[in-house]
């Protein structure tokens, strides 16, 4: 962990010394550490948010200035609240069974499995499959699910103990996994391992350059020690081994990649035109170059100028605003703009886990959605901006009193 001395700072990849800064988002709580009612006049740790880029390279992080264990023993995101994201899921399990061949003598495991959201389509298919979970509370609804899961926090130490008791894998899978791990080249390293000599790899994270290209700046927090782009990524990749063969670009959570890997060793998976295509897009858009890097924290100064200006408007035109949603995203947006009940009266959330808590910092209240059917707002600020359609479309009663929606990122917009 990071020793907050600026000398110390070291990339958590190649070690170079982190001298150069993407942006400085202040002082900001762990973002999903919803504070219960009991504990609203009790002290709340806030931590430094600052994004740096590495000149050696070019992977984006933060310090890990929060142990893992603290963050995801047990943790708030159920990933099942989601239909989208349900059928994303879906669509990838019939994709890649049919792409790989998967069948009865295979094995599929995924690391950062959540509550059996994806496996359990795997496991509908009678394919053998493990999760591995670090998050006590999520596991448990994975396995009501009936998703065989392992509690722990894949890593080197870690690794031999999962093999010897189920064997490797034919695919290993990794959903918005491979930003939240602390030691990156020694999960890395266990992905590889766990890989059967013919075993592919798919990671989905999201895509530096849709963060920089979109201003998504609340996609930044603790829980997200790193920042992806392709050219960072295949070399983290390459230096453990492993050949990324192919790659996708995702709408899902503002945009992400898919990339698929496999052992160094010969095998029957060339490497596709397209990851070549991306690559050079890339560095046409100057993700190679330090000095793209340096002009995104004006972008991310004038978005929450323009978002506060709305919401001043809105409330001195005496216009109601709350929100939809309790993502982590939405806590840096409104930790960092300094949005707190005076702006957003309280927001909603479909998940029970965090409905009667209160978001973390601002300490705004969180009900159930039927909450905004009852006090008819003005406007519904959608927090996870990335489903806003899938939102909309839920609550499209609220256009029956005149209500209207508000996107904040990329840039404020109003939808009536």
């Amino acid at each position: 962990m990071s020793d907050g001395a600026a000398g110390a700072r070291r990339c958590r990849f190649c070690a170079a010394p982190l001298e150069h800064t993407l942006v400085d988002l202040g002082m900001s709580p762990l973002c999903e550490s919803y504070v219960t009612a009991d504990r609203l006049d009790a002290m709340e740790p806030f931590y430094p948010l600052h994004a740096r880029v590495c000149a050696g390279c070019l992977l984006v992080q933060v310090d890990d200035l929060v142990a893992p264990e603290r963050i995801f023993t047990e943790y708030a995101y159920f990933s099942s609240y989601s239909d989208s994201w349900l059928a994303h899921a879906r669509a990838y399990v019939e994709m890649v069974t049919a792409r790989l061949g998967l069948g009865r003598s295979s094995r599929v495991v995924e690391v950062g499995s959540n509550d059996g959201y994806l496996l359990q389509y795997v496991v509908a298919r009678g394919i053998p499959a493990l999760g591995i979970e670090p998050a006590a509370n999520v596991a448990a609804e994975a396995r009501r699910r009936g998703v065989p899961t392992e509690v722990l926090l894949l890593g080197r130490d870690t690794v031999d103990g999962v093999l010897a008791r189920h064997g490797p894998a034919d695919l290993v899978v990794g959903n918005n996994v491979l930003a939240q791990v602390a030691d990156l080249n020694g999960f890395v390293d266990a992905l590889r391992r766990l890989l059967a000599p013919r075993g592919v790899l798919t990671l989905e994270f999201p895509h530096l350059l849709r963060l920089l290209e979109d201003n998504q700046f609340d996609t930044i927090y603790h829980e997200h020690f790193s920042y992806f782009s392709l050219l960072a990524a295949e070399r983290i990749f390459a230096a453990h081994g492993l050949v990324l063969f192919d790659v996708e670009e995702l709408p899902t959570h503002g945009g992400s990649l898919r990339v698929w890997l496999r052992r160094r060793e010969p095998g029957p998976h060339a490497v596709a035109d397209r990851v070549g295509r991306l690559r050079a897009r890339e560095a046409a858009a100057g993700l190679d170059r330090l000095e793209r890097y340096a002009a995104f924290t004006e972008q991310v100064h004038e978005t929450k100028r323009r978002l506060l200006e709305f919401l001043i408007g809105a409330r001195r035109q005496g216009r109601s605003v709350v929100g939809y949603g309790a993502p982590g995203k939405g806590n840096t947006l409104l930790n960092f703009c300094g949005i707190r009940t005076d702006f957003l009266e309280y927001t909603v959330d479909r998940n029970p886990y965090k409905q009667g808590r209160f978001l973390p910092g601002t300490r705004i209240p969180i009900h159930p959605p039927a909450r905004i059917g009852e006090t008819r707002p003005d406007y519904v600020l959608i927090l996870p901006w990335n489903l806003k359609d899938e939102i909309m479309e839920q609550m499209a009663h609220v256009r029956g009193w005149g209500g209207q929606f508000v996107v904040p990122i990329p840039d404020v917009k109003v939808y009536a």
